[in-house]
């Protein structure tokens, strides 16, 4: 297990960068709409509730089925390569195989479920 802990080093390192990057790109996107709402209002110009609704709303599109599973795949996808990864290694290491299993059924079932709301997805023609 000792050999997971650089692992994971490494993965928060790396992944520290874009997290700060789409952190501050979410925060300048809703400044942007602020400003744009701002300098609307100073300048007199009337704003409709659907107008201010389509600035302001987090996102601009609701889920599709298509997109629920495609989702899943990924997750899915995800799941049986930290599988394969803990049966592979496990030929050297037998106490790997059992906890990247375990650590694998978690995207296995997140996948799983958005593949099952992909089939009661109310959105089922829009793209």
């Amino acid at each position: 297990m000792e050999f997971l802990i650089p692992i994971v080093a490494i993965i928060c390192v790396f992944g520290f960068v874009p997290a700060i990057i789409w952190i501050l790109a979410k925060a300048r996107g809703r400044r942007e709409v602020q400003a744009t709402l701002r300098s609307a209002i100073e300048k007199g110009i009337p704003m409709s509730p659907e107008s201010i609704d389509a600035l302001t709303r987090t996102s601009s599109v609701a889920p599709s089925a298509l997109s629920d599973l495609r989702t899943g795949v990924v997750w899915l996808a995800a799941g049986i390569g930290i599988a394969g990864m803990g049966f592979w290694v496990g030929f050297a290491h037998e106490e790997v195989f059992n906890p990247a299993v375990g650590l694998a059924i978690i995207p296995s079932i997140i996948g799983a479920a958005y593949i099952a709301l992909s089939f009661f997805n109310p959105n089922k023609d829009k793209r």
